[in-house]
């Protein structure tokens, strides 16, 4: 097996440990969501892999030591939390404002972008210090400190997690592409989707606000 890889036991274990991180709902699942249901399922996608590029930087963060200095220092990581909280409390004023981004009906003023889609998609990801929580509490543990490889698998593992997200974002947009077929298009449902889309965003805003920095 290349220096690289961890051994099979370590990426079966991952794999199953990212798995359950993956399927809890999360800032990132929501967007995915809103941006389906309301623009299609080619924004949809766009979104999965904006946020799968915000999960290659954190790995990439974490395996050259940044992310640790970052939640090292309580400035820094003070910062992250402000600017996370502050951007998921926009995307929830977007979900309920007239003509905004995350509006079920079809007929936008100014629908996004596939690049602002994308975007989104990075910054919910790259904004979220829970996700840099995670990348170095967690990640780090699959691999020996002293192992001179340890750099490689830890970017190694990065990549893992991304490939076993993707079937997964993918699965969500199909999901929710089907959704807005089936649903009527009510004002009703209308309101109901976006209020509740922006009360997602709003709690895990208030959740990143709480998060403490922990040491692994």
């Amino acid at each position: 097996m290349p220096q690289f890889l961890p051994d099979a036991t370590t990426i079966l274990t991952f794999a199953l440990a990212s798995l359950v991180l993956i399927v809890t709902p999360g800032p990132d699942m929501a967007l995915q969501l809103s941006r389906s249901i309301n623009y299609g399922r080619t924004h949809g996608i766009v979104t999965v892999i904006g946020t799968l590029v915000g999960v290659l930087v954190h790995s990439a963060l974490v395996a050259f030591g940044i992310s640790l200095l970052i939640v090292a220092a309580p400035p820094a990581f003070l910062a992250l939390k402000l600017a996370g909280a502050v951007y998921l409390i926009w995307l929830a004023w977007q979900a309920i404002r007239s003509g905004g981004g995350f509006k079920l009906a079809a007929a936008a003023k100014r629908p996004p972008t596939l690049a602002q889609s994308f975007w989104s998609g990075v910054l919910i990801d790259l904004l979220n210090p829970k996700i840099v929580l995670f990348f170095v509490t967690f990640l780090p543990q699959f691999v020996h400190a002293g192992d001179p490889n340890a750099t490689s698998q830890l970017f190694f593992l990065g990549v893992e997690y991304v490939l076993v997200s993707l079937p997964i974002g993918i699965a969500i947009v199909l999901g929710a592409g089907w959704l807005t077929a089936a649903l009527t298009r009510s004002k009703t449902v209308e309101r109901v989707l976006n209020w509740s889309f922006a009360g997602v965003f709003a709690t895990f805003a208030a959740v990143i606000l709480s998060a403490q920095a922990r040491h692994a």
